[in-house]
């Protein structure tokens, strides 16, 4: 009659079978507006099928206003539904080259995630849930469980010395969550932000996405060079990594936080500090932040992607009481709040100082990792290179100064198996790092970090760099 057929296999029931296919002749302008449908008895016959699933058929139909129904007269087609087709848009046909599968990755900011006590995690997680108050369950609010926020305080006192209140910590989808609110919130008519130069990409796509201007200012082994500031004029905020610059690794000096805090007052702008992986150090504890020195002038930016995994997606930012409405306004209407179950089980792992312990475990086993890449690169490339910012985190940038590294360098590393990326991909003014490697080890067992040295020692000769 209509020439349906019917998959009487397939998991789709018969009733949507017959749904899908009228809709079909009717957009394709098979079935003509105003055409009379069959009766559901007919086509119930003619499909060997009950009446009572025709009839859902043609009810959807009758609901969506395909067909129009009316008592004592046939189900017939409505007008206007007939759409011409369009034809699938064709991707390119892209010649890529074959690349070898990666033996060695020295990607930066990987934590060891074998590591990662994850059957104590699901038991937190598991009980964090079931103690849930029922109200939990809804809207909790834009700023995160109270729970966790008291005791990321707590934890912020005893690892580095921050006194800061519960109310004042706003929880996030992670920092480029807290990066992307703070941007709306400081960006507005043109700002322009401050950037380090190199930088981390990420939060530098962060700042372009969200329309601001970017102004680089140089870094050294120190970090952000502060005698710079003075030549920016008006702008909107500074972005600092000033605990471990990234990606060079400098710690701000006490001299040129001054200067940041005195330059913000004096331009009435925000410091954001980003606290990079900071919580990995191996000459003693954690440096304290900039945000001590002046609470109402920096927005401290946290995360616990690297001390606890990244796909938890939980980060914090410490805002001043003056933009606390605005971040509360702007994330109820984004995303409204955080999922309460995980926010539980961290405020578990940080109660039961089980954070702590992991990552007191995680910087031992980082520091003998971080050995075995220098004494590797001594072997390989004997004193011919200098490491910048080997004191925190999960990675050093090498620099060899007769060397040239650029993206090509980067590709040709690809094709042999090694994925490493030179300084010079962070940086937004080009030229002035183009001797230096980003190397990531956190991630990476100590005869894979041996094996990689001996691989990139193996291509730079190949390449006469």
């Amino acid at each position: 009659m209509l020439g349906i057929e019917l998959n009487r296999k397939s998991e789709l029931q018969l009733w949507r079978q017959i749904y899908q296919y009228l809709k079909e002749l009717m957009i394709s302008g098979q079935l003509k507006a105003g055409e009379a449908l069959p009766s559901t008895r007919e086509l119930a016959k003619e499909l060997n099928v009950s009446r009572n699933t025709v009839c859902e058929a043609y009810d959807l139909l009758i609901a969506e206003g395909f067909v129009i129904s009316r008592q004592g007269s046939p189900t017939r087609v409505s007008d206007g539904l007939c759409i011409e087709p369009v034809k699938p848009a064709l991707s390119p046909n892209k010649k890529s080259k074959a690349v070898r599968s990666i033996s060695v990755s020295f990607r930066t900011g990987r934590p060891d995630l074998r590591q990662f006590p994850r059957f104590l995690w699901q038991q937190l997680l598991h009980k964090a849930s079931e103690e849930l108050p029922p109200e939990a369950f809804g809207y909790t609010g834009p700023q995160g469980l109270p729970d966790l926020r008291e005791e990321i305080a707590a934890w912020l006192f005893r690892s580095r010395g921050l006194k800061v209140a519960s109310d004042d910590i706003f929880i996030t989808a992670g920092a480029t969550h807290g990066l992307h609110l703070i941007a709306d919130i400081l960006c507005g008519d043109g700002q322009k932000i401050l950037m380090e130069d190199p930088c981390h990409l990420g939060m530098l796509g962060t700042f372009i996405n969200k329309g601001c201007p970017i102004v680089p200012i140089p870094v050294d082994a120190e970090g952000i060079q502060t005698d710079y500031l003075s030549k920016c004029g008006s702008t909107g905020a500074i972005y600092v990594t000033p605990s471990h610059q990234f990606p060079l690794g400098g710690i701000l000096p006490a001299s040129r936080r001054a200067v940041l805090i005195r330059f913000a007052r004096e331009n009435d702008l925000y410091i954001i500090e980003d606290d990079y992986d900071s919580e990995f150090r191996y000459g003693g504890e954690p440096i304290a932040p900039l945000y001590t020195l002046d609470p109402q002038r920096v927005i401290y930016v946290g995360t616990f992607s690297k001390a606890v995994f990244p796909a938890l997606r939980i980060g914090y930012v410490i805002l001043p009481y003056q933009l606390q409405e605005r971040w509360c306004d702007l994330r109820t209407h984004t995303d409204v709040q955080n999922p309460p179950f995980e926010q539980a089980a961290l405020a578990k792992f940080l109660r039961t100082r089980k954070l702590d312990r992991h990552v007191q475990k995680m910087r031992k086993i980082y520091s003998q990792r971080r050995q075995v890449l220098f004494e590797s690169l001594e072997e390989a490339f004997g004193s011919e290179w200098i490491a910048y910012g080997d004191s925190a985190g999960l990675h050093v940038a090498i620099d060899f100064p007769k060397m040239r590294f650029d993206e090509a360098f980067k590709s040709s590393c690809l094709q042999n198996g090694i994925y490493i990326t030179p300084v010079e991909s962070h940086c937004i003014e080009k030229g002035k790092h183009q001797s230096k490697l980003l190397i990531g080890y956190g991630h990476l067992e100590p005869d894979v970090i041996r094996n990689g040295v001996i691989l990139l020692s193996d291509i730079i000769k190949e390449l006469n760099i």
